[in-house]
């Protein structure tokens, strides 16, 4: 029960991590240069308590240069684990692809524009939806996402591009 209860509350939190791969800087093809590996830490919000420092792995592999990838997420706070996959689709401006974290088993769909660098998305699953904005600028990216009424109200991170 109580693990079912925990992945309905970071399911929101875990999800919005899922965009930070798709990321661009511009309308056209646009994952060529997430390749790689990216780290970085930020905070989570809870709706009922103090804001709780995380960190964060990425690593990105574009499967079709400019408009898709997957990526492999590893976030660990002081007291959750998360670990995610993605898939990302790009056809013009739109965005879309799915999710699955596998720690507390949740999934769900992504949905969103990039127009002129910035990405505006929705994030849903059957327990969760979010609204994500995200953008990179060479090797930084930042995200925030809001899910009023979740009880992961506001995560905030800061990812730079490892070298190789």
């Amino acid at each position: 029960m109580l693990l079912k209860s925990m992945s309905g509350r970071i399911g929101v939190g875990v999800i919005c991590l899922v965009l930070v791969g798709a990321s661009p800087l511009r309308a056209e093809p646009v994952f060529d240069g997430l390749a790689g590996a990216w780290s970085g830490i930020g905070t989570m919000k809870p709706s009922d308590g103090p804001r709780e420092k995380v960190r964060c792995k990425v690593a990105y592999n574009v499967t079709r240069p400019g408009r898709s990838l997957t990526l492999d997420l590893r976030c660990a706070s002081d007291a959750y684990k998360m670990v995610l996959s993605a898939n990302i689709e790009q056809s013009g401006t739109e965005l879309s692809g799915n999710w699955f974290e596998s720690e507390y088993r949740q999934g769900g769909k992504v949905y969103g524009t990039n127009k002129d660098g910035l990405i505006e998305a929705r994030i849903e699953g059957n327990t969760v939806a979010a609204l994500v904005t995200i953008q990179t600028k060479a090797t930084h990216q930042s995200f925030l996402m809001e899910a009023p009424g979740s009880w992961m109200s506001e995560v905030a991170i800061e990812l730079n591009k490892e070298a190789k």
